[in-house]
């Protein structure tokens, strides 16, 4: 059974992680810009807004966030709500912004982009992967892409995986976690476009990686070597990121968007936006969301 979990009724919900410790879902809303916090036990959310476009984020150990904006990578104090930069964006922020973030497991917190342009229509270019780390700032990563998303890691952090959601490809490569270094760039799955992009993603116990195919409707679970495994419908046309949460990180919950719609389209699709939670007979892994 799918149900909403939450209905946010946010414009682009993103980045689902769930904090065992808090026994909490963290998310974002990209274009209505907020950092949440969500306690399924008690139904109790909490609301950090931002000041402008927030792509990603990731907790630090001393009970604060790291949160990637359009003008750069800001620290968050979650009890005051101050913002204090830490790095600049790397890219033109009237052109591009951060997209898609998601911690390895030494705490290296991965960044990918999107051509967003505030105005006009200028053509379409990629912009590039990063990596931030709190002591040595912004790295420039080997991938470049007109929107990347998808990013998760295997079970035994061997293989890392990026979507290039443009072109509707999803890639694997070779990960060095000691280095935090990727190689061996392949192909791993592509999309059709009458399903929409591969958006965000996340791998389960047995190897599965499952992707929210925005603008399809759909979550995808592809079997570990880029097969397809089969497709759950889901209530909304644009789901954004799936998550393993709760107790054994059993219950998959999915971010979605109402980004673009009209009032009739979103009168017909009343849960566009919401936090969808669902039951899929696979386990999550647990992934580390502190960056170091």
């Amino acid at each position: 059974m799918i149900e909403p979990a939450l209905n946010a009724r946010a414009t682009i919900g993103e980045s689902p992680t769930w904090v065992a410790s808090q026994s909490a879902l963290y998310w974002i809303d990209v274009k209505a810009p907020a950092l949440h916090r969500y306690q399924p036990t008690d139904g109790a959310t909490q609301s950090w807004h931002m000041t402008s476009d927030i792509g990603g984020f990731a907790l630090t150990e001393d009970g604060g966030a790291v949160v990637a904006l359009r003008e750069g990578i800001y620290r968050l104090d979650l009890d005051s709500g101050a913002l204090h930069l830490l790095a600049a964006a790397p890219f033109d922020p009237a052109l591009f912004r951060f997209n898609e973030g998601g911690c390895d497991a030494k705490g290296r917190f991965w960044i990918g982009v999107m051509f967003d342009p505030l105005k006009g229509t200028p053509d379409k270019r990629p912009g590039k992967l990063h990596s931030f780390t709190l002591d040595g700032g912004l790295r420039d990563e080997p991938d470049a892409a007109e929107l990347h998303n998808g990013m998760a890691w295997s079970a035994d952090d061997a293989t890392f995986f990026l979507s290039h959601s443009n072109r509707r490809e999803i890639i694997a490569f070779d990960y060095d976690c000691d280095g935090g270094t990727i190689s061996n760039r392949r192909l791993f799955a592509t999309v059709p476009e009458h399903l929409g992009i591969p958006d965000g993603a996340a791998v389960d116990s047995e190897g599965g990686y499952w992707s929210a195919l925005h603008g399809g409707g759909k979550l995808r679970r592809f079997y570990a070597d880029g097969t397809i495994d089969r497709d759950i419908d889901l209530p909304v046309s644009q789901p954004t990121m799936p998550a393993f949460a709760g107790e054994n990180l059993a219950t998959l919950y999915v971010t979605s968007a109402s980004d673009g719609m009209s009032d009739a389209e979103r009168a017909g699709e009343p849960l566009a936006g919401a936090l969808l939670r669902l039951e899929v007979g696979q386990h999550g892994i647990a992934r580390p969301h502190l960056v170091r």
